[in-house]
């Protein structure tokens, strides 16, 4: 079944891009064949007829001959070799839409020249018994003993060249010949063995044991007296001395984390000096925080009496100024009054180090069994093949340039420790033991190794506290060659994952090609570890690495440069120098590629605020070595930021970047080490309080789903659905293919589907996802798979739109409805939801609850949000296409939330609730606010109204969206309020533009459909009887009135406004939005002037208080 040397075999190419090369040959019977994408050892034939492509499965029988999946009543014929089954179907009335006629030739790729290394790969420890050896020159597949002589020869020529630059002088001459003999005869030997299983090194083994022939009996005759000696020393100690000893040492290994958590980790009292002001005057006062103790001191002066202290679970909020280094502090008194304590620090790191002490103090001393937010570092270095310097503590500690950690965060530890490395001389335990020692002397814990992977010079290491070990599940690694033919593995990926809990992670480590002309080549790289790294839950096959974890992590030297000519390289030196930064990222590699959606779709960077971080003078960080000499000339290497973290994570999830920067203090290499550290949201592994028998079956329903696909395939599709929460995936039936133009095709489908979930505790099922895959029926292939967050639906139906993506690249979009039904419960508060951040002045739009009087009133959730999904298809310049937008309705128990920034790059779309957000601060990638837009690039009409959301135009369907008739599959009764839009003129390819939302208020009744403009049917919420979450005082629940949309609680006419003149009173503005009232509060009852006549009085919603 050989294929070598067929012009029309393209090996494992995408689907996609065969497409493409068929689309290019333009005409009728042109064909190619390519690896099946869904079947091991199958093929896939695709054959261009009338601007369509056909593809026909090719698969093996039980004998391993071929035969076609074709038209019925065409008899099926066996071929043992696809040379003539290929002859054969050139023949007319073979069961294809045409017989094959023109072969689409393979493309050339440009071959790949070695890097110029200094040190050419070496061997690596092996990973154990039985294993290949990770230098890859072995690993057979057929034709690679070619390879494997030329690896060898290139290292042994790499031995013997270092071993004439040793000076052996000295030596013994019989050693100094059996050195040389063995590099020169036994080393290829040795390796062969041990690349076929054998790691014992014989030759070397010999080497060694006829160099120490005479060692051996020197030490026998040594150490009788050495041990003499310490029986000597031993007996004049005190009986039991040496034991106590050892017992100290291990009780103060336990006291600092070996065998204990960071609940025993030693985390000093800090004190910060900030300023406060009372009666118009500032003052200087002082807050001493003490983590281990679980209290906040406030003192006039540093060593002044520490009487006035508030412990931990008595702070109830820190609330950050968007604008200044301002923090509201909200605690609790002791008659249950809640008190704000405003306080100016120095700088911003200053104010997020004292966060960063408070969030550890909650976490340490909290009483909840498992952890619902974790801290992560992510490191990335290239180490230039040499040996690290004595001290690397300024890469754990998050010291250099860009975004860093202030000193008072310096003790504290991170949950897990991502170390990946390239180019690394040294051997995996000794790796190790340099990572943990350095770990330790940090932060006094003795970390636990997790995993480690690792290809060539290419490593990733995975640490975890001792705590966390137990947590820590379902551990993966693997990796993939990128190097020259996808066979050597000096270039290529490392990668590991594994389950935290509930929450599913993925590391990606990888060494692109060089070259700063070869953005191409790392471009394909990209997808082809995209594609081969095989992580994470085996049973989601249909999905690459992109959706198969809640947070994924790629880091690495990925060799991105800076695309400017040689003759720039001064001019460049000297922008590093004034830091203007932005002027070269914006002819930054990476950035380009990724904003042209090539490649890291939907992945988000932290803005860059540092040097690039290649390539230096070893030695000094003072100056960049960008010329190199060679034997074809100078070759030019321009500074550029060739190392880089990235990330991607599912919707509506908590993930927050504290710090992302590079050292200035390790030179070994000409790369710096890149830091970086994520504040993650993660849920347990659920067990329900309630009886089984006694709680109601919950229920997903997915409805009036319609896919735009971008290809030119002549097929039948079905959507599958795949999630955690359910026990098995389910398909739907085959959609409606309604029309095929422009390479594009709509597909209808228009039977809902139902979903039962195994749990349906709101509290386990809000932070489950629904992984969405389009497949074709002839091939059984994804045209693209996307995600759905079951939280967008917490209340009511809900549509979505998501952008579909397969192996890297956009295929088109997703609309629909999803609505959810839980059994009762609530959700309780999560650590993250203890930082919120102010609304500025500037940016409180009027009439969305904010109290004009008080800019506390509703203070921002930040830090809670997921910068890599904030709405799809803002058109305002620098943001762009996140991967997904819900059309959010208004919900129980929820202060606020909609699709859109709010005060930070860092932002998550909805959160539960939480209160308003603001939609008037949405930042760009660059971290610059843009103004949202409608679809005329106007401002959007009517931004003040918390019902304008993007239902209308923007909203789930767009150009695509079913008719409003659909509605009829909803889970409730009909409700023309929840109609689909109507199809707008917008491109149908360009997601739809969001609007600001506002979930804020939930309507207790709803309009007759008679009396609601044309242009709102798709505003308003559909009513639900869940059993709502007990709304904080801040979260009052609203009414519709008849002309107007429903004004705040505090601008509401009638509504008494005494509450706004006390900003001080925490409960009369915002009570703490995580903090759940019990049932016997008093209610307050709404005005008169809120009320009307409902069509549906038994669709209740929330009260006012």
């Amino acid at each position: 079944m050989s294929t070598s040397y067929q012009p029309w075999h393209h090996g494992n190419i995408t689907r996609s891009k065969a497409e493409d090369l068929l689309s290019k040959a333009a005409k009728d019977g042109s064909f190619l064949l390519r690896d099946s994408e869904s079947i091991q050892g199958a093929y896939a034939l695709c054959v261009l007829f009338q601007n369509c492509v056909y593809t026909y499965r090719i698969l093996p029988n039980e004998e391993r001959k071929l035969s076609v999946q074709a038209s019925e009543g065409v008899p099926i014929r066996f071929f043992s070799v696809l040379a003539d089954l290929v002859e054969t179907y050139y023949s007319p009335n073979m069961g294809l839409a045409t017989h094959l006629q023109f072969p689409v030739q393979k493309e050339e790729e440009p071959e790949e020249e070695p890097d110029p290394a200094k040190y050419p790969p070496q061997l690596p420890p092996r990973k154990g018994p039985g294993g290949l050896s990770a230098n890859g020159s072995k690993e057979t597949h057929g034709g690679e003993s070619q390879t494997s002589e030329l690896a060898c020869a290139s290292l042994r020529d790499t031995y013997l060249q270092r071993l004439q630059q040793l000076d052996m002088s000295n030596l013994p001459e019989e050693h100094q010949q059996s050195i040389q003999e063995y590099f020169h005869t036994s080393l290829c030997l040795d390796a062969e063995q041990a690349q076929n299983g054998n790691p014992n090194f014989p030759r070397l083994k010999k080497l060694t044991m006829g160099i120490c022939k005479h060692l051996n009996s020197e030490i026998s005759r040594t150490l009788p007296t050495l041990e003499a000696f310490q029986r000597l020393l031993d007996q004049q100690l005190s009986p039991g001395v040496g034991r106590m000893r050892s017992q100290a040492k291990a009780a103060l290994f336990e006291s600092v984390g070996n065998d204990g958590s960071h609940r025993k980790s030693l985390i000093p009292p800090i004190t910060f000096e900030v300023k406060s002001e009372l009666l118009g005057l500032t003052n200087k006062m002082f807050i001493k925080v003490d983590v281990e103790t679980g209290k906040i001191y406030f003192k006039k002066y540093k060593d002044g009496p520490e009487d006035k202290y508030f412990v931990h679970n008595k702070i109830l909020q820190l609330v950050k100024s968007q604008k200044v280094a301002k923090l509201v502090i909200v605690v609790e008194t002791e008659k249950e009054k809640t008190l704000r304590k405003e306080f100016v620090f120095d700088d911003t790191k200053k104010r997020e180090g004292f966060c960063q002490l408070l969030q550890q103090m909650k976490n340490k001393h909290s009483d909840k069994p498992e952890p619902d937010m974790i801290t992560v570092f992510v490191g990335t270095w290239n180490m230039g093949n040499a040996s690290p310097p004595h001290s690397i503590a300024s890469w754990f500690q998050c010291k250099g340039q860009g975004k860093t950690r202030d000193d008072t965060a310096d003790h504290i530890p991170h949950d897990i420790y991502v170390i990946g490395t390239q180019e690394d001389p040294l051997g995996e335990k000794e790796w190790i033991d340099t990572l943990k020692s350095a770990l330790r002397g940090t932060t006094n814990i003795s970390f636990k190794q997790i995993a480690i992977q690792t290809l060539w010079n290419i490593r990733i290491v995975v640490l975890a506290k001792p705590e966390h070990e137990n947590r820590i599940s379902h551990i993966f690694s693997d990796s993939v060659k990128t190097g020259i033919a996808n066979a050597l593995g000096n270039k290529g990926a490392v990668g590991v994952s594994f389950m935290f809990n509930g929450t599913s992670f993925g590391f990606v480590n990888s060494h692109l090609t060089s070259g700063s002309e070869k953005k191409l080549r790392r471009n394909q790289n990209y997808v082809s570890i995209l594609r081969f790294l095989n992580l994470g839950d085996k049973k989601l096959n249909p999905f690459d690495i992109t959706h198969r974890f809640t947070h994924l992590f790629w880091l690495g030297d990925l060799n991105y440069r800076i695309e400017l000519p040689s003759t720039e390289a001064e001019s460049i030196v000297t922008k590093i120098k004034q830091q203007q930064y932005q002027e070269l990222l914006c002819r930054d590699q990476l950035t380009i590629e990724k904003g042209e959606g090539k490649v890291f779709l939907h992945y988000d960077e932290e803005e860059i605020t540092f040097a690039p971080t290649y390539r230096f003078e070893r030695d000094t960080r003072e100056k960049y070595a960008y010329t190199k000499a060679k034997a074809t000339g100078t070759k030019y290497n321009l500074p550029s930021w060739c190392d880089r973290v990235l990330r991607r994570s599912y919707p509506l999830v908590h993930v927050f970047c504290q710090s992302y920067g590079c050292t200035n203090d390790i030179m070994t290499s000409d790369h710096s080490p890149v830091f970086s550290t994520f504040e993650v949201g993660v849920s347990s592994q659920f067990v329900s309080k309630h009886d089984p028998n006694s709680v109601s079956q919950g229920g997903i329903k997915f409805m009036n789903c319609v896919a735009t696909l971008m290809t030119k395939s002549k097929t039948k599709f079905f959507l599958e659905y795949h999630s955690s929460c359910l026990e098995k995936f389910v398909k739907s039936s085959e959609g409606e293919n309604q029309d095929h133009s422009d390479g594009n095709i709509k597909v209808r489908f228009g039977n809902q589907v139902e979903l039962v979930p195994i749990i349906s505790d709101p509290e386990y099922l809000l932070d489950q996802h629904i992984l969405l895959c389009v497949k074709s029926t002839d091939c059984d292939e994804s045209y693209g798979e996307g995600c759905v967050a079951l939280r967008a639906a917490e209340s009511s139906y809900t549509e979505f739109q998501v952008t579909l993506t397969h192996h890297g690249e956009r295929t088109g979009t997703l609309t629909g409805g999803v609505q959810l039904r839980t059994s009762g419960g609530k959700q309780t508060e999560k650590l993250y939801d203890f930082i919120q951040v102010e609304r500025d002045d500037s940016g409180a739009p009027k009439g969305k609850g904010v109290d004009s009087n008080n800019k506390f009133a509703f203070p921002h959730p930040t830090d809670i949000t997921n910068p890599s999904y904030m709405g799809v298809g803002y058109k305002s310049v620098g943001v762009t296409d996140r991967g997904w937008s819900y059309s959010m309705s208004p919900r129980s128990g929820s202060g606020g939330g909609g699709v859109g920034g709010h005060g930070g790059k860092d932002q998550t779309p909805v959160f539960p609730r939480k209160t308003v957000y603001d939609h008037s601060a949405v930042r760009s990638p660059t971290g610059k606010a843009v103004d949202n837009v409608g679809e005329d690039e106007k401002p959007a009409e009517m931004f003040d109204n918390p019902l304008y959301g993007s239902m209308g135009k923007s909203g789930g369907g767009a150009k695509d969206s079913p008719d409003p008739q659909s509605s009829k599959d909803h889970l409730t009764a009909p409700d023309p309020y929840f109609s689909f839009p109507k199809p707008s003129d917008q491109d149908p390819d360009r997601p739809p533009v969001p609007t600001p939302r506002n979930r804020s208020y939930t309507c207790s009744e709803t309009k007759p459909p008679s009396s609601v403009p044309t242009s709102f049917t798709s505003l308003h919420p559909l009513p639900y009887t869940k059993n709502p979450v007990k709304p904080s005082r801040s979260e009052g629940g609203m009414v519709l009135t008849a002309n107007k949309p429903p004004l705040p609680m505090k601008s509401r006419p009638g509504q008494a406004e005494a509450t706004s003149t006390k900003p001080r009173d925490y409960r009369d503005s915002s009570e703490l939005p995580s903090k759940l009232r019990p049932t016997s509060r008093p209610i307050q009852p709404l005005p008169k002037e809120a009320l009307h006549e409902t069509t549906q009085p038994s669709k209740m919603g929330r009260s006012v208080k």
